[in-house]
């Protein structure tokens, strides 16, 4: 983990509704806060609800090449637009690409009876 992001939402913050994420899917979220800037994404997959930073290990620039396109097509993998990276879903750990054997920084989420997704 880098230095504090004063961008970086506080715990409790409200994200969206969990219906608003495709299953399987994912969805990015932008919060900023005077010069500094936070990305991070919620992937939902077979029951499973992950957030991550969304910064690539290996060069530091967002994920997705399009908003919320996360996934690779078959849904299996995360995806790095920049480069081609691929990271597990479950765990953001890098199988294939220039930052083979990084992770992807957790971002912790959590899903109110309500349905409302939440940062941890």
């Amino acid at each position: 983990m880098g230095p504090v992001n004063p961008a970086r939402p506080l715990a409790g913050t409200p994200l969206c509704r969990l219906d608003e994420i495709a299953e399987p899917g994912a969805k990015g979220f932008d919060f900023r806060t005077g010069e500094a800037i936070f990305g991070g994404f919620v992937v939902r997959k077979d029951g499973l609800l992950l957030g991550y930073v969304d910064s690539c290990p290996h060069a530091g620039w967002p994920l997705a090449p399009l908003p919320d396109r996360y996934l690779t097509r078959d849904a299996d993998r995360i995806f790095c637009g920049g480069h081609g990276a691929l990271f597990r879903v479950e765990d953001g750990f890098c199988t294939a690409g220039p930052c083979a054997g990084d992770s992807l920084e957790p971002w912790p989420v959590r899903l109110d009876a309500d349905g409302m997704v939440r940062t941890g």
